[in-house]
């Protein structure tokens, strides 16, 4: 098979793990390119570590882990097995047809476009596992990781995946472990009655994993707390990165560039920075100031975007800002090679902000809102300020006092570098992640 040689073991300390995580087909997603990192890393130590995307195709800035991986629950066959009876009964080839790479990432330009009722009735079903109307697309997956050698351990990249646990449990006999990151939002964003509904079958269903792992201390007291575990039940092991090619910025430049890199959306702030800019212009303290917009933006974002373009020209900013969408790697280091500071004051309860660890990596100091998992992460890095969330005056005072302190803003940058190179790399967390792994292994091991 394709990934035969991936899946043999290179030493009898070796681990096999399995990963899978939804793709987004169009764009570029933080949870993609951190599962993608995990696995380079895995086998870059010697394990045997195969992604494997769900939905559509990973769309990521840098290699794939494993070219060439199967891609199960294709959103296709997906949607069509909830919607129509006979898809789920279907010959295989019309799976096989409707899986193919290049017609999952034809639609993933339009994954936004689901409907409200559509989107929560998936879910619920998806939840429901083996019970769901995609039951089919299980026993797939199964079969394939059946064929391919019992691993030590999968993990599923999000807690809306927990459907999938109690079989591949059963099939394989081996631990499934979670990680959790903005379940909250996604399903506190459905439609009722399926909101409610979800959130119940998924408080039912976590006890089919036996740990789940979250991104920083806030969200695991927060998700904790919505699906009843308990503290044994949960752990933090922070995101990390690749850290090639995001070389510390050197002193800051003028005029000053405030930064964002995040997707293009409202709920990231994008619109917040875009308010703070004008009023930053209209105090005239840097009256040279850029702003300078990079992330992913899909075809639903684009509205928004030329929404808040026409804002700015309206101002007379128009000339002052440049947005920059779906940047490539190369491009994103440029990128934050531009800039003074960076700021993505997301409006739901971010679960942790991996864009804030890539500004850090290129010594490029912080301003955040002081919520959600933001105080912890500056806190846990020295390297950015405060602000009160949701106050664009607090925000540009912020701006302000980093940039007219250049000594404050190098010493942030480069504490935060330093850090980041500790305890944030994509290293660290796989070093986190196996040793959590082995001490689950052993547990039910001593327990059988």
């Amino acid at each position: 098979s394709i990934l035969r040689a991936g899946l043999g073991r290179s030493a009898c300390s070796a681990m096999k793990i399995i990963l899978l995580t939804p793709g987004t087909g169009s764009y570029h997603c933080g949870v993609c390119m951190r599962d993608n990192a995990m696995a380079r890393e895995l086998i870059a130590q010697g394990h045997d570590a195969v992604l494997l995307p769900m939905y559509l195709p990973l769309t990521l800035d840098e290699a794939p882990a494993n070219p060439g991986a199967p891609i199960f629950y294709g959103g296709i066959s997906v949607y069509l097995q909830q919607k129509f009876a006979w898809f789920r009964t279907a010959p295989r080839w019309v799976d096989a047809f409707l899986n193919h790479p290049a017609l999952l990432r034809w639609v993933g330009k339009y994954s936004g476009m689901t409907s409200g009722a559509d989107l929560g009735a998936l879910t619920h079903s998806m939840l429901l596992g083996d019970d769901g109307r995609q039951n089919r697309e299980l026993e797939h997956l199964v079969d394939w990781l059946v064929a391919q050698g019992r691993p030590d351990a999968i993990w599923l990249s999000t807690g809306l995946l927990v459907g999938l646990a109690r079989r591949l449990r059963a099939a394989l006999r081996v631990p499934v472990i979670c990680s959790l990151q903005g379940e909250d939002s996604f399903l506190d964003g459905l439609a009722e009655p399926w909101r409610t509904r979800c959130w119940e079958l998924l408080r039912a269903r976590a006890g089919d994993v036996q740990r789940f792992i979250a991104p920083s201390r806030y969200y695991g007291d927060l998700m904790g707390a919505r699906l009843g575990l308990d503290s044994s039940q949960w752990r933090v092991i922070y995101n990390g990165i690749n850290l090639d090619g995001l070389a510390p910025v050197a002193p800051l430049a003028e005029p000053a560039v405030i930064g964002y890199l995040a997707r293009m959306t409202e709920g990231k702030g994008l619109g917040l920075v875009v308010d703070a800019f004008i009023l930053l212009k209209l105090r005239g303290r840097f009256p040279m100031a850029v702003l300078r917009c990079a992330g992913a933006m899909t075809s639903a974002d684009e509205g928004y975007v030329r929404r808040l373009q026409l804002k700015l020209n309206a101002a007379g900013c128009s000339g002052d800002v440049e947005f920059l969408s779906n940047v490539t790697r190369e491009g994103k280091a440029e990128f934050l090679r531009s800039l003074s500071l960076l700021s993505v004051p997301a409006t739901y309860g971010e679960a942790f902000g991996l864009y804030l660890i890539e500004a850090l990596a290129a010594g490029v100091p912080l301003v955040q809102p002081q919520c959600a998992a933001f105080p912890e992460i500056v806190e846990a890095t020295g390297g950015g300020l405060l602000y009160d969330a949701d106050d664009a005056e607090g925000l540009v005072k912020m701006w302000e006092l980093l940039l007219g302190d250049p000594v404050l803003a190098r010493d942030l940058g480069r504490r935060g570098r330093a850090v980041v190179e500790k305890d944030f790399s994509v290293t660290a967390m796989a070093r986190r992640f196996l040793a959590e792994t082995r001490e689950i292994i052993d547990a039910e091991n001593a327990a059988a």
